[in-house]
């Protein structure tokens, strides 16, 4: 018999595959023990799923990028050769170009962001500026670069 909680299994899964949902924000949204979410996410093997559905989505937007570029090339093919663009393939082309934008949105989401790395402490250029501006020190200059000849 399914309790209340195993109703909501369906909506947590699909949270966390399609969504990108950590366990911490599904237990507090659906109202339930983050425990409960990490057990379903390891016995039915949401780490994987979401795996496989972030390369299927990738492998669509390759597909859809190559599908694109090939129009564009028999598109402009046409143009070059002054023959008539067929309106459906022009349709096609218009269609697909505003799809670029959901797709380059679907990446920044799904894609890991790279953390830059922070340099702590004082680099030698933050020493001058601060001589400079803070402190009112001009930097050295050797006497042969004001020198003229």
């Amino acid at each position: 018999m399914n309790s209340k909680k195993d109703d909501l299994l369906p909506e947590a899964e699909r949270l966390f595959i399609h969504e990108y949902m950590p366990a911490t924000v599904i237990s507090k949204k659906l109202n339930l023990n983050r425990k409960t979410i990490n057990r379903w996410r390891t016995e039915h093997d949401w780490d994987i799923k979401r795996a496989k559905f972030l390369k299927s989505k990738m492998s669509f937007h390759e597909e859809l990028y190559e599908f694109a570029r090939k129009l564009m090339d028999g598109i402009k093919a046409d143009m070059d050769a002054g023959e008539k663009i067929d309106p459906g393939r022009m349709y096609a082309f218009c269609k697909v170009i505003p799809m670029f934008t959901k797709v380059k949105n679907y990446e920044d989401l799904a894609t890991p962001k790279e953390k830059k790395p922070s340099t702590r402490g004082l680099t030698p250029d933050i020493v001058a500026r601060i001589e400079e501006e803070v402190l009112g020190i001009t930097p050295n200059v050797d006497e042969d670069e004001t020198e003229e000849e």
